[in-house]
């Protein structure tokens, strides 16, 4: 099996294959693309903690508007730097094998940028904001497309959506799936 299994003990593998959305092989094939981040610093100790500079260097994380708050949410110190565990963690999440529930939590938490457990109208202005980039919405154009958001997906009239809600929109939503999954 290579390099890669030389640091991974065969019930390491075993743990992360039952723990994750993965086969060992692909556990093994994850754990090249880690240390391919920072070689210098894997390669001499598989405990190694990446700083969210790093972790930002995977090609899918650099181009994704949420790349940073996707690494926060993974890291086990919630600062964004990533242990080789977070990142498992994260590529299983982000896996086709992943369940749509599981992405649907974890995308939930990435949206939810203040930590209150509700999307509310600043987490969706910045939603809408980073998925905008360069071509910003003018504040009454963005106050309007919250407010639509919120009349069609805020079932209990609270002024935000709760994971439920948000689940309701994810279920109708064809899409989720294929936006929501980093390919190896």
């Amino acid at each position: 099996m290579g390099q890669a299994n030389s640091q991974l003990t065969h019930e390491e593998l075993q743990d992360y294959q039952d723990l994750t959305y993965f086969t060992k092989k692909e556990v093994l094939f994850v754990h090249q693309k880690f240390k391919a981040l920072a070689p210098e610093k894997v390669g001499h100790n598989k405990n190694a903690k990446l700083p969210m500079a790093k972790i930002l260097l995977y090609p899918e994380l650099s181009v994704n508007p949420f790349g940073e708050r996707i690494c926060r949410v993974f890291s086990s110190s919630q600062d964004g730097d990533c242990t080789f565990e977070d990142f498992l963690d994260m590529m299983s999440v982000f896996s086709e094998a992943a369940p749509k529930s599981v992405k649907a939590e974890h995308a939930y938490r990435i949206f939810d940028f203040d930590g209150d457990d509700m999307l509310g109208v600043s987490d969706l202005k910045l939603l809408i904001s980073k998925l905008t980039g360069e071509n910003k919405l003018g504040e009454s154009d963005l106050n309007m497309l919250v407010q639509n958001i919120l009349e069609e997906a805020d079932l209990d009239d609270d002024g935000a959506l709760s994971f439920a809600e948000f689940e309701h929109i994810i279920d109708r939503s064809s899409d989720f799936l294929n936006s929501f999954r980093i390919r190896l």
